[in-house]
């Protein structure tokens, strides 16, 4: 793994640490399944629940996104962005169909 160039970069590995720690810890589907049970309350739930769901879904994304980000080449790249990006237009479209 490359080391972080940024002070932000760097600092948000640091405090990352952990988590990314006992994520790794844990048993191998924990993540897939807490992607999944989020997806599935922002699609199903009402949007009271769901939308939350769905961007907090986004935000989980995002930080994987960010923190593998060095290791990663362009194709992968553009698919996280593009998912993290229809996952919030999703959330936006539940706001405003109600």
């Amino acid at each position: 793994m490359s080391t972080p160039s940024s002070p932000l970069r760097r600092r948000i590995t640091k405090v990352s640490y952990p988590w990314v720690q006992k994520l790794h810890a844990a048993p191998k589907l924990t993540l897939p399944g807490i992607t999944l049970v989020l997806a599935l309350v922002g699609v199903f739930a009402p949007v009271p629940v769901g939308v939350p769901a769905l961007v907090l879904l986004a935000l989980l994304l995002g930080w994987l996104a960010f923190l593998s980000w060095p290791a990663v080449t362009t194709g992968p790249r553009f698919l996280r962005i593009f998912s993290i990006l229809v996952i919030l237009l999703f959330a936006v479209s539940r706001i405003a169909t109600g």
